[in-house]
């Protein structure tokens, strides 16, 4: 299991790095296939997808929108029309809960909207962060953020974790490895920042910047896997699937990215002139 594991950490790091470099195409490519598999392990896990039906109608929905959706990010680069293809999704399901009614409860048709703004949404804020000026320096704080963090705080965890952080939730959690990785994300944050980013942007010291992001990436990485977490112990399972060999589905190894990505992309356009 560790040696599988840490063979498809690598291969992660190594696929992570070519396409966030390149960016552009490749990465909108490569983010809208993951998403289309996130949406389908979130809709088998939300009991939306059953194994032994075809596709329904929700989920034809849903992969219908990420097409658009990911299609007019890349092409037209147009925020207002991808807002409009998250409402006219919305209505989407809307229309097929009314018109097929009673044959989707309407917790089925929440999960499916959640499961395409959790995942195929969530997920387009990567390339967002890429298509900023110095995005290519700036996207790699959603992975110092969460993955970075993750390290820390279970190696901080492993050595002087006491007090339990969700006891019921995810009982190894400690609060000692949740500040180890706050705390080690700031510190890699700011050491990322002087060192690398603020020699490209020399008219802004940006060490600050980047301290205070990674430490707010890293709590919002730690309650996206937390949250992830609570969505398999509701739906009693133990992975989202086996695609990534001893991490489990897209769902497993980037549940933290996920909603780091669209905090981290707000903070940049906020706080860098």
């Amino acid at each position: 299991m560790f040696k599988s594991r840490l063979i498809s950490g690598i291969i992660l790091v190594i696929l992570a790095l070519i396409t966030l470099i390149v960016g552009g195409h490749l990465l909108s490519s490569v983010l809208w296939l993951i998403s289309m598999i996130a949406f389908r392990e979130l809709c088998t896990a939300c009991r939306i997808h059953s194994e032994k039906k075809k596709v329904n109608s929700l989920e034809i929905t849903g992969y219908l929108g990420i097409i658009c959706y990911y299609l007019i990010m890349t092409v037209l680069e147009s925020h207002l029309y991808m807002v409009l293809v998250v409402l006219m999704s919305f209505l989407s399901f809307l229309f097929i809960y009314v018109f097929s009614f009673p044959r989707y409860h309407a917790n089925q048709v929440m999960s499916a909207f959640f499961s395409f703004m959790y995942a195929p949404v969530m997920f387009s804020f990567l390339f967002l962060t890429r298509q900023l000026e110095y995005g290519v320096y700036y996207v790699w704080m959603i992975f110092i953020s969460s993955w970075i963090s993750d390290t820390c705080a279970y190696c901080v965890g492993m050595l002087f974790g006491r007090h339990k952080l969700a006891p019921i939730l995810s009982p190894k959690k400690s609060i000692e490895g949740s500040l180890g990785g706050i705390i080690g994300s700031v510190i890699v944050g700011a050491l990322f920042g002087h060192f690398i980013v603020e020699q490209v942007i020399a008219e802004q010291q940006v060490t600050w910047i980047f301290a205070l992001i990674g430490g707010v990436g890293s709590i919002v990485s730690q309650i996206g896997d937390l949250a992830a977490s609570a969505i398999k112990r509701n739906h009693e399972i133990k992975d989202y699937g086996k695609l990534i060999p001893g991490h489990g589905g897209i769902m497993d190894r980037f549940d933290s990215v996920i909603v780091t990505a669209p905090m981290i992309y707000f903070l940049f356009s906020l706080l860098v002139n």
